[in-house]
């Protein structure tokens, strides 16, 4: 059994020998077939912490809450509404994404690999690069596969960037270890933005520092890398990259396409239309959870809303991949240990009204044809299911004979063998529904199986790539998709 221990030390070593290595080279360019895309930008939208499949977008049998009441029963917490789709229901509390479906696909079979005893961070690893961890080389990021393959759309904007996610709490290094572009080198890396609201600081000198200080303290860095033992800061070709990222930081600086990371340059009815009412931005710094409750305030809630918002504008200057998380903390947001119907109701009224806003600005601004917006999560839930039925996984939460009170009111056990996946635009059919999962538990996938590998042989059909694009590291291929076996859905495209 793997362990976060064995993961980081692993993770680590192949990161110091990525740094060692020469820059990857295009393997077997000539076979690649031609592939016409059908969007110019992906947006993630990244449910981190497990969503239930059965409390958000594939409900089953509703049972309300009763003290005593036996946890076998409970499918789902919520009633179910419809849709602007017939014959297709969401969970109660997701009205507006549910009013927004006839302009997209929703796949309720997307499978998480089975990789024995459950830790988040190997799955997210796992969804991230297509890649199990741990691994002997340093596994890009999807975002950076893209932005190798693909480059910029905008050379002052970088191509791929990560929105909400912090790396100084929680499983940091975890996270960090899949967050990156890898062995791709430094230029293809994420550019990180933990709080949309401060996200233009990210594309100012620090406070207090004057312009010409900054560019002194550039240029004697510059200096000191050059003439930097390789074997101190890594191969000549990776420094090289990183001076090439360095560069790109530096055009951002002083393009006009900056304006787009400064959301208070957006109208007030605008971000009204993202965030809850009564956020505040300067309060948002805080994880901030109402333990009575088991819910978070409007300020953390609205995060979530506001990358959206930053997201849109974004991908109108040109951004080429964006990640926008409702951030993995252990035991906070998706997952839910404990309080579980109370927590969802919080995460609901965090990402309803910014997805189906983000869906239909895209859409009026003409975007939304050329640019796939992505809604997933590392696996499902249940309320007694740990990982694949019969499986035998040890059980990391506490389900008690007879509910009795509320806490222990929804789903807590992690559960791999279905999930839901939304898609809009970029070329993906409207109004579409995708694969099947059983009524009664086990809720796992019936029919159309989706695997990890043939939804990113999916998301890199619809940008043009191939699933068998593959980089030379370390003297052999690394694939895109894993070896270079994904297939992608074909029925999911409009034009297939």
């Amino acid at each position: 059994m793997t362990t976060r221990r064995d993961f980081l030390k692993t993770a680590s070593a192949a990161t110091l020998g990525a740094l060692a290595a020469r820059a990857p080279r295009l393997f077997a360019a000539g076979e690649m077939e031609k592939i016409a895309p059908t969007a110019d930008t992906i947006i993630v939208l990244w449910m981190g912490g497990g969503m239930a499949h059965t409390e958000t977008f594939d409900p089953k049998r509703y049972a309300p809450f009763e003290s005593g009441m036996d946890p076998n029963s409970v499918l789902s917490t919520f009633p179910s509404i419809p849709t602007a789709v017939d014959g297709l229901r969401f969970s109660e509390g997701l009205e507006k994404v549910a009013a927004v479906m006839d302009r997209g696909t929703v796949i309720h079979s997307a499978m998480a690999e089975d990789l024995g005893f459950i830790l988040h961070s190997r799955h997210q690893f796992n969804w991230h690069t297509g890649y199990v961890p741990p691994q002997s080389v340093a596994a890009p990021h999807i975002g950076a596969f893209m932005a190798k393959a693909l480059g910029p759309r905008n050379p002052a904007v970088p191509a791929f960037i990560n929105i909400g996610q912090r790396f100084d709490l929680g499983e940091s290094e975890e996270l960090k270890a899949f967050t990156t572009a890898g062995f791709l080198g430094s230029e293809h890396g994420p550019f990180n933005i933990p709080f949309p609201h401060d996200a233009v600081r990210a594309v100012q000198p620090p406070a207090g520092m004057t312009p010409g200080r900054f560019e002194n303290r550039d240029k004697f860095y510059r200096r000191l890398l050059d003439a930097s033992p390789i074997g101190q800061h890594g191969s000549a070709d990776q420094r090289d990259s990183f001076l090439r990222a360095m560069d790109n930081a530096h055009r951002l600086l002083s393009s006009p396409a900056a304006k787009a990371f400064d959301l208070s340059l957006e109208p007030k009815e605008s971000i009204s239309k993202y965030v809850p009412a009564g956020f505040d931005p300067t309060k948002l710094d805080a994880v901030k959870k109402n333990d009575t409750e088991g819910g978070y305030e409007s300020n953390t809630i609205g995060r979530f809303g506001l990358g959206c918002l930053l997201a849109r504008r974004l991908t109108e200057v040109g951004a080429r991949f964006i990640e926008v998380t409702t951030e993995y903390i252990p035991f906070l947001n998706w997952d839910t240990h404990e309080n579980g119907h109370a927590r969802l109701v919080s995460m609901k009224k965090m990402i309803d009204a910014p997805i189906a806003q983000l869906v239909l600005d895209l859409e009026e601004r003409g975007l939304l044809d050329r640019t796939l917006v992505v809604l997933a999560s590392e696996f499902s839930r249940d309320m007694m299911v740990e990982g694949r039925d019969g499986a035998r996984q040890r059980d990391q939460a506490r389900v008690p004979d007879r509910i009795q009170q509320p806490i222990h009111y929804g789903m807590h056990r992690h559960f791999t063998e279905a999930g839901s996946v939304l898609l809009f635009g970029g070329g993906i059919k409207r109004g579409h529904v995708f694969g099947e999962t059983a009524d009664e538990r086990p809720c796992k996938t019936v029919r159309d199986p989706v695997s990890i590998t043939d939804l990113h042989a999916t998301l890199y059909r619809a940008m043009g790539i191939s699933p068998k694009l593959a980089y030379t590291v370390e003297e052999r291929p690394f694939y895109v998709t894993k070896d270079g076996l994904g297939k992608p859905v074909m029925s999911l495209f409009a034009k297939g």
